[in-house]
């Protein structure tokens, strides 16, 4: 027996050890955080989404009450103490917020849309795709050439059209965000459920009786879930980068209810004049969230796929 043999069977029986010895959630955890890159990254995520849900506690001032804003403050750079004696840690914009507390509470807003809009459109792309699957046919075709005409489509001018008609708005961007997204959860699932239709567990089902709805929900979408998880980690992390695309463009939030792209929206016109950080600071908060999730996203792909596993 050579070296090299002696070497994989070693390997195989260590690797055989661990799967005995630990569960599925421990295997899971060991081989996500054999990736240093996406483990910081994951801790990343997890401190905005920590700071985001504590922003009103974290925050030293709530950025959009008057009574606790001061124009007099208006552009001062990271750093500066106010009469009070506050240092505004990362400056002031041009009405006179905070800018950290300014953009803890943004993240909280983009962050919201981003989930809940990407949740929306989970749950209606993959009920449409485990349908277009399971009945196949003229049902299936029709659904998929609906899929391809809007995946056809950039994704922000369909937004934008959608915006133009609704208009501005927090429920209004995230119907935007929604139809946007829909038809990559669709041809998700239905890739993946028509290769499920095929199997014996499914043709067992229909021989005893069972329901298609129960068929469909209970035993194929549950092995649609691992390429799901991972398109949604993406679509999130699109969402996010679309809703502060379109709240720069000025068609997206309010000034009421603004996101990290409004914020960066603010400074845009004082950029020339040498206050960069009234807009930097917003857009290395977003760039982070952005670049976090994708990281995560890259690393649970790697895990759940098998012709990318070791």
């Amino acid at each position: 027996m050579t070296t090299v043999e002696q070497t994989e069977i070693e390997v195989i029986a260590e690797e055989a050890d661990r799967a005995r010895v630990e569960t599925p959630f421990q295997r899971f955890r060991s081989d996500f955080l054999e990736s240093h890159i996406a483990t910081a990254a994951l801790v990343t995520l997890v401190a905005i989404i920590l700071v985001a849900l504590f922003a009103p506690v974290i925050a030293p001032q709530d950025p959009y009450d008057l009574s606790q804003v001061s124009v007099l403050d208006s552009r001062l750079p990271p750093g500066t103490k106010s009469p009070d004696g506050y240092t505004f840690l990362l400056g002031t914009d041009g009405a006179g917020r905070d800018l950290w507390s300014a953009i803890l509470y943004g993240l909280r807003i983009s962050l919201t849309v981003g989930v809940m809009s990407g949740f929306i459109a989970l749950i209606i792309g993959s009920t449409v795709g485990l349908m277009a699957a399971y009945a196949g046919g003229r049902v299936d075709a029709v659904i998929m050439r609906i899929v391809d005409i809007q995946l056809s489509f950039p994704a922000i001018l369909i937004a934008l059209m959608l915006l133009a008609v609704f208009g501005k708005g927090i429920d209004k961007i995230m119907i935007a965000l929604v139809a946007v997204q829909w038809a990559y959860y669709a041809r998700t699932v239905r890739g993946t459920a028509l290769v499920e239709r095929s199997k014996e567990y499914v043709e067992a089902g229909q021989c005893l009786g069972l329901s298609s709805n129960r068929i469909l929900f209970n035993h194929i979408l549950p092995n649609c879930m691992a390429p799901l998880i991972v398109v949604g980690t993406v679509q999130t992390a699109h969402a996010i980068a679309l809703e502060a695309t379109l709240s720069f463009l000025g068609v997206g939030l309010p000034q009421t209810e603004p996101s990290l792209g409004l914020l960066i929206a603010n400074g845009f016109e004082y950029m020339l004049s040498g206050r960069y950080w009234i807009s930097f600071f917003p857009g290395i908060a977003l760039l982070l969230t952005i670049v976090s999730i994708n990281l995560v996203g890259d690393q649970l792909r790697d895990i759940l796929n098998p012709r990318l596993q070791r």
